[in-house]
């Protein structure tokens, strides 16, 4: 990564992307959305007040940003033991004394709504696997923070930073790595900018900056606590009726750093990564399916530009899982009414940490679109074929025949032969667009059966009616398929009565809702030339 690059090469502003993955480790952590901007805003903010160089801002900011990038790491482990209580309560005392931490913890074990001899049990069994997971889960986070963040293209001067995501100045964090002036000054600050932006969530402003004057000392290095405290109402001073995404990208230090061709892709990877980290079923998802749809765009003659806009888009599509928690991931029997109601939510959940950043907003209406099917019994937007492009239909099919053929908690990998019939099957419904199983079985290296068009139209009847619906003529038809005008107008007027349409946009409009558009370099009717 570097700060300049040569002129027409495809650049990116690294704070975009880094930014974006801050807003999905927000859904990870249960936090509000923009919570990770306020405080990587509040971060600089103190780092300008301390009059630290360019160098120690940069490392600020970005360090700040990922600071919870590893929340992913072991989630599957931490499930098992706290559900989704340690935002709730470990994190308000994360930062206090050695007994408020451990009565934190002891909150977080049992179900707060269970009788007082449940509770009891739970924490005595829960203790020793808390003991037993805390330093491996916390070594985790910290290491996938910092692989991260080199997989985003920064600098070793990051990475190594969020190695102690986790000390305190006193010397009594969990992994004992450092204390004092051992610890790097970025990281100093980003300790007490993330416990300021979460107590000034939950307590305000007053209450936060007395909180971070008391952990001065311990938790917190002194000069940057006192610095903090005295200038909080100025430093934490956030308006919460606006979004904090361009504030958060301007207050990037110079000199700017950007992301270039191919390292566009890796950070795309990586935070596909990031997701997968949820739970081991999901490991090499995101990166499989986008090897593969690319693989079947390839096959449907699709130009290298789309090609790649359809890999990228597979890359991310699956962000938003970080956004339902592990346990439901997890769960090796049927999802009950309430756990499928948020698992049908992620796509949307990847589309909100998408859509903030103008570059990963043109991935949006393919990444967003992979659960979504032909007739509309797809999510989240139940969505018809006329509204979900040729890309789109290309994910869903890839994603849909690459999960089978994964483990899953509750079966698993799904045989390649039945896989291909299971993909066959939702085509002849009308759910997945045909040509796009049929790329993504070849693309997989699976011979793809012959699939049932919609209405009973013959495979030929399909053609006719894909090429109508981009505008040729029966004559053009004819040509196209090498056959007579008047077997064209044969296979046109059988096509009709079997879609019952008697208009060419009446046609159209079923191509389009039941995938028979036809892509890639056929031909397309072009409008005279107008003087």
């Amino acid at each position: 990564m570097s700060a300049q690059s040569s002129p027409g090469a495809e650049q990116v502003g690294s704070a975009e992307l880094v930014a974006a993955l801050c807003l999905a480790t927000d859904l990870g952590m249960g936090f509000p959305f923009e919570h990770g901007l306020h405080s990587t805003l509040i971060a600089i903010r103190l780092a300008e007040r301390l009059g630290v160089g360019s160098a120690t801002a940069s490392q600020t900011y970005y360090a700040c940003l990922l600071s919870h990038a590893g929340c992913t790491a072991d989630a599957h482990v931490t499930a098992e033991v706290f559900g989704d209580s340690l935002t709730t309560h470990l994190h308000p005392v994360i930062r206090g004394s050695g007994r408020e931490v451990f009565s934190g913890l002891i909150r977080a074990l049992p179900a707060p709504e269970s009788p007082a001899p449940v509770r009891a049990f739970q924490v005595a069994r829960g203790l020793p696997r808390m003991a037993r997971a805390q330093r491996p889960h916390l070594t985790a986070s910290c290491e996938v923070a910092g692989m991260l963040a080199g997989e985003v293209g920064l600098s070793p001067s990051v990475t190594g930073l969020l190695a102690y995501l986790t000390e305190r100045w006193d010397g009594r964090g969990p992994l004992h790595r450092a204390k004092g002036e051992e610890i790097p000054l970025a990281m100093r600050i980003v300790h007490v900018a993330v416990d300021c932006a979460f107590q000034r969530q939950l307590v305000g402003a007053d209450d936060a900056a007395r909180l971070v004057r008391e952990r001065a000392g311990h938790a917190f290095d002194p000069e940057v606590a006192a610095c903090m405290a005295d200038g909080a109402e100025e430093i934490l001073a956030l308006d919460e009726r606006a979004s904090a995404w361009e504030e958060t990208l301007a207050s990037e230090p110079g000199p700017r750093l950007m992301l270039i061709g191919e390292e566009l892709d890796r950070a795309l990877a990586a935070m596909g990564n990031f997701a997968d980290l949820l739970s081991p079923y999901l490991a090499g998802h995101s990166a499989g399916v986008a090897e593969l749809a690319a693989a079947a765009a390839q096959r449907c003659r699709i130009d290298a530009a789309d090609t790649r806009r359809l890999r990228r888009a597979a890359l991310v599509h699956d962000l938003g899982r970080v956004a339902i928690g592990a346990e439901i991931w997890q769960k090796p029997g049927s999802l009950n009414a309430d756990e499928w109601e948020k698992v049908r939510l992620h796509p949307y959940h990847t589309e909100r940490v998408l859509s903030r950043s103008s570059f990963l907003a043109a991935l949006t209406p393919v990444a967003g679109a992979h659960h979504e099917r032909l007739d509309g019994s797809g999510y989240h937007r139940g969505a018809t074929g006329g509204e979900l492009t040729l890309l789109a239909r290309l994910l869903a099919a890839a994603d849909a025949y690459h999960a089978m053929t994964e483990p899953r908690p509750h079966r698993a990998p799904i045989p390649q032969q039945q896989t291909t019939e299971e993909l066959a099957r939702e085509a002849g419904a009308g759910r997945l667009d045909a040509d796009a199983v049929t790329a993504v079985l070849e693309a997989a290296g699976q011979r793809a059966p012959r699939l049932e068009r919609p209405a009973g139209l013959t495979e030929r009847e399909a053609e006719v009616v894909g090429l109508l619906a981009r505008g040729l003529q029966t004559k053009q038809v004819a040509r196209a398929l090498g056959i007579s005008a008047k077997t064209a107008d044969r296979h046109i007027q059988n096509a009709y009565r079997k879609i019952d349409v008697s208009t060419r946009a009446a046609a159209t409009l079923f191509a389009m809702e039941h995938g028979l558009v036809a892509w890639g370099e056929l031909p397309m009717a072009r409008p005279a030339n107008r003087s």
